[in-house]
């Protein structure tokens, strides 16, 4: 299931600027930090996170032309904002919500499928640069 667009238009604009202090905190919530493909500016946006192994997946709710995520695939400097930490996010890949249903950790999975969106997930791995 795929939100409509005015949902992540109203979102962008009032929803994330008040959740961007609680969700670091929550368990399956947190802040992505990412750069604008075309402004440069810093951006922060409140998604649904679940970690892997190696990183962490992230459901696409709105659509593969979501701004959040055309700016990660852009390139740019990437980091999860997690209970006042910033882990440095790399190689993102797109899949299928299944096949990353298998990437992530048992203790969220159930979670992680309760969640309606099926259109795609987003994988990205910890960079080697980072210790957490």
């Amino acid at each position: 299931m795929r939100l409509p667009r005015d949902i992540a238009y109203f979102n962008r604009r009032v929803t994330n600027r008040a959740a961007q202090s609680i969700t670091p905190w929550l368990p399956g919530l947190g802040t992505l930090q990412h750069i604008g493909r075309e402004s440069g500016r810093r951006y922060r946006t409140p998604l649904l996170v679940f970690p892997t192994r190696d990183g962490f997946v992230i459901l696409i709710g709105y659509g593969l032309e979501s701004d959040w995520l055309k700016n990660v695939l852009a390139g740019g400097a990437t980091a999860l904002e997690k209970r006042n930490k910033a882990v440095p996010l790399v190689d993102p890949r797109i899949c299928s919500k299944a096949d990353a249903a298998n990437l992530v950790t048992p203790a969220f999975r159930t979670f992680y499928r309760l969640f309606p969106y099926n259109e795609a997930a987003l994988v990205l791995t910890r960079s080697a640069n980072t210790s957490s």
